[in-house]
């Protein structure tokens, strides 16, 4: 066992002789919490979208931290997929708590709590729901040439099976929609596909062009945006997969990955119409 292992981390150091650390320089960095680890549970749409509004709060003054756990305890189920949208529904529904409330070891182990009390006040979970994420504040962006664009459309997805609507606009106006989201200092939740070969969160990178339709498979958040040595424009992921790649568990997407891999993105309108 322990020759093996020996081989195994000479194996692995090689593997970063040949892989280098990109060094990045950030052009914009939003401030955010801690990052996470979703584990087994397939709650990324639900990490990534209260992420999100977390870097959206903190940006206007409020220290906010909302408890993913209570999310998998409403629902009843920690291996229920779905979108940065269901997340938006379900705390419009069942409300939500602070982290500190509900921390995330907390699942299966405490009451799911009745109260989140606040800088002196105390909310019911969906009142305090309301204060963070209002009903209709963010939008949800598509870009699928299979529906005509410029019109809400219902995308036929396992991950949608609440029917939600996105505004379908093309790829480059859903790129520029968002690098315009992060450069005026507003969070994006993003919903794409990971399966690529050039998406690898041992190296921290998601770079490529591809011609084939993206798949539905993962969510982050989207915090920031930085240049590689070449200037090329990458965007900065707070993935929910802990902090084991060279960025402490962020990651860089560059551009083209990001116009070709996006199935979905959820910004505020605020956001969407500047």
């Amino acid at each position: 066992m322990k020759k093996f292992a020996f081989l195994l981390l000479a194996i692995s150091f090689v593997a970063c002789q040949k892989q280098p650390k990109v060094e990045f320089t950030d052009e914009v960095r939003l401030p955010m919490t801690p990052i996470k680890n979703q584990g087994q549970s397939q709650f990324c749409w639900a990490y990534a979208m209260l992420s999100t509004i977390e870097t959206e709060h903190i940006l206007r003054g409020d220290s906010v931290h909302l408890s993913t756990a209570y999310i998998e305890r409403v629902v009843k189920r920690r291996n229920l997929r779905g979108m940065g949208s269901t997340l938006l529904n379900i705390i419009g529904r069942y409300g939500i708590v602070s982290h500190d409330a509900y921390p995330d070891t907390s699942y299966h182990q405490l009451p799911q709590p009745k109260w989140v009390f606040m800088l002196g006040a105390r909310y019911t979970p969906l009142e305090f729901a309301h204060s963070v994420c209002a009903p209709g504040e963010y939008m949800a962006l598509t870009s699928n040439d299979n529906y005509p664009y410029g019109e809400e459309v219902v995308l036929d997805l396992p991950d949608n099976w609440e029917k939600n609507k996105f505004l379908n606009i093309p790829k480059d106006s859903l790129l520029a929609h968002v690098e315009r989201a992060i450069r005026h200092r507003h969070a994006v939740c993003w919903e794409g596909d990971t399966d690529e070969y050039g998406f690898s969160f041992q190296e921290g990178i998601a770079d490529g062009h591809f011609n084939t339709a993206p798949t539905d498979n993962h969510c982050m958040a989207i915090v920031g945006i930085a240049r590689d040595p070449k200037q090329r424009l990458f965007f900065t992921m707070k993935n929910s997969w802990g902090t084991a790649n060279p960025y402490a568990g962020l990651m860089y997407m560059s551009a083209e990955y990001l116009r070709d891999k996006t199935v979905a993105v959820f910004m505020t309108r605020e956001a969407f119409y500047r």
